[in-house]
This record gives structure tokens, C-alpha cells and sequence, in this order.
């Protein structure tokens, strides 16, 4: 993976965001030889990543309920 220092990449952003997307190769932005941040692809969500389609596997109980019993005074 590549790192460059945050004075570099000020320089460079447009270029080095250019290169990241073409190459699908993150980059990381350094500052005083610490990572900071690190620049990746942008890749979208695929329906299958956000649909929580069947994900429930058996229902069991009152999904709502506390499981605890209380008596209220009703009018």
C-alpha cells in the first residue's frame, strides 16, 4: 500500500484521487510519518448489502415485550 505525507497529498489530491480510482490501489496520507487517513475506491452499496431480506431466522416471544409481568389499574 502506498503512503504519502499530508503536505504531498495537499499538493497532489486531485492527481492521487485520479490514480486511486483508476488503479483501485488505497493510498495512505501520513503526518508526521503517523497514518492518518487512508483513501480508497468509492465502491456503492449492492442491494444485497443493505436489504436485511431474511436475515430473521426464527421469531420467538413478543419482539416488543420487556418480559416482565406488571399490573395496571385500568379505568
Amino acid at each position: 500500500m502506498k503512503t504519502i505525507s499530508a503536505g504531498k497529498f495537499k499538493d497532489q489530491c486531485l492527481q492521487i484521487m485520479d490514480t486511486v480510482a483508476r488503479t483501485k490501489t488505497p493510498v495512505v496520507v501520513t503526518k508526521r510519518k503517523r497514518p492518518v487517513v487512508k483513501v480508497v475506491p468509492y465502491a456503492s452499496a449492492s442491494k444485497a448489502d443493505i436489504s436485511l431480506e431474511g436475515s430473521i431466522l426464527k421469531e420467538q416471544g413478543n419482539p416488543f415485550g420487556t418480559g416482565e409481568e406488571w399490573n395496571a389499574d385500568l379505568p
